[in-house]
């Protein structure tokens, strides 16, 4: 799944929860909401169904900046209604949309603080995670938002592991692992080019120890067989070789690996004391 692909899919989950809101949205006086009376202050409020109709028509028209001054109308002037909440959401979703994603994640944020039981919100706290999830650059650059967006979508699995985001939310959490074991093994071809192999090592190390289930392992074995062998421990580059062709025996890295040490005159043996063999019998991906 690509970045693009997965921002597709999102973005019609996204938009499926909008329409829940807004097809379930009041059109009068009474609503889903029930019948509650709220007393008013003529010269100060409006109506709160007032407001939140008047947004929705707005959204509708594509009048985005005004429909959110009539959902934060609503909060300011009902903040204890059915309507505010409602307002809060969609205020959200609209950010969202609008590539506010700050201000998608604040707004968010507030609802599910304030509201965590509410059925809505599933859909916030979805709304936080893909806005962190659209911000997501390329393994070249910082992954703060990636770290954002898997801790994000952890809360969804955690709190609402039945609604209708937690598929999604999986699918997403291992794209992002991805993303980060990515990071870790550009970093570590960048000390394998200076030879600061310790320190490559301890990036293919990171790979293999914490995103064992992801594309890149593969290429962190023999990464490792590339900067052991340059380090002189052989055993360890054997190891690792040796790990590699277990697990992926078709794999292109391996055959690299088993061609660099015959050249030293050695083949792949692997160590059952190695950090290695105990990382792949642990099946640690965490």
């Amino acid at each position: 799944m690509t970045l693009t692909d997965a921002a597709s899919r999102s973005s019609r989950i996204l938009a499926a929860g909008f329409l829940v809101a807004v097809l379930a949205a009041p059109l009068g006086a009474c609503s889903l909401f029930g019948t509650k009376t709220v007393e008013l202050d003529e010269e100060t409020t409006e109506p709160p169904d007032r407001l939140y109709n008047e947004g929705l028509a707005l959204m509708n028209e594509g009048e985005v900046a005004d429909a959110k001054k009539k959902f934060a109308e609503v909060d300011k002037q009902h903040p204890y209604s059915e309507y505010a909440r409602r307002s809060m959401v969609l205020s959200a979703y609209l950010n969202y949309k609008r590539g506010d994603y700050q201000e998608a994640v604040n707004e968010a944020k507030r609802f599910v603080t304030l509201f965590p039981a509410s059925e809505d919100a599933a859909y916030a706290q979805y709304i936080i995670a893909e806005s962190y999830y659209r911000q997501i650059p390329d393994v070249t650059r910082d992954q703060e938002m990636t770290q954002r967006a898997l801790l994000a979508y952890g809360e969804i699995l955690r709190k609402y592991p039945d609604s209708e985001y937690a598929d999604d939310a999986r699918r997403k959490i291992e794209f992002g692992r991805d993303q980060l074991a990515g990071k870790e093994m550009q970093t570590g071809r960048y000390y394998m080019e200076r030879q600061e192999y310790l320190a490559a090592i301890n990036r293919f190390k990171t790979v293999i120890t914490a995103y064992q289930t992801t594309r890149h392992v593969e290429e962190a074995l023999h990464r490792l067989v590339e900067a052991y062998l340059a380090l002189g421990i052989v055993n360890e580059a054997q190891t690792a070789a040796a790990v590699l062709g277990h697990n992926f025996p078709d794999s292109q890295w391996y055959q690299d690996s088993y061609r660099l040490l015959a050249g030293k005159g050695v083949e792949p043996s692997e160590s059952q004391g190695s950090w290695i063999s105990r990382a792949f019998r642990s099946g640690k991906s965490a």
